[in-house]
């Protein structure tokens, strides 16, 4: 698959499930289910004890709905940019990500939401 030419369309239509699962996962506090489409980089990063640290402030915030905003084509790589909310309060956050193809397979190499 050549992931980085494909349509917008069809971009979104393999990085959303990857993106709800990942968010699904925190949600969950399931850390398998949070990282199962991460690269081998990232995971080497988000630990289990290091998403357990992320999650253990309080009050518990949950990811709630995202509305797609950009798409950034690079040379191996495509980053998405969604509106993020949150049940904590009323903010709009920015989620933010890296996809990479890797052994055929499209995978989250980076994840920020601020």
């Amino acid at each position: 698959m050549d992931f980085c030419n494909l349509k917008t369309e069809e971009i979104l239509s393999i990085v959303e499930p990857l993106m709800q699962n990942c968010l699904d996962g925190s949600n969950e506090d399931n850390y398998e289910k949070h990282t199962l489409n991460f690269t081998e980089r990232i995971k080497s990063i988000v630990t289990p004890d290091e998403l357990k640290r992320q999650l253990s402030s309080e009050p518990r915030t949950y990811f709630g709905k995202r509305q797609f905003i950009e798409l950034f084509r690079r040379d191996d790589s495509i980053a998405v940019v969604w509106k993020q909310s949150i049940t904590s309060c009323d903010d709009e956050l920015i989620n933010q990500a890296i996809f990479k193809e890797e052994e055929g397979k499209i995978l989250i190499d980076h994840c920020m939401i601020c």
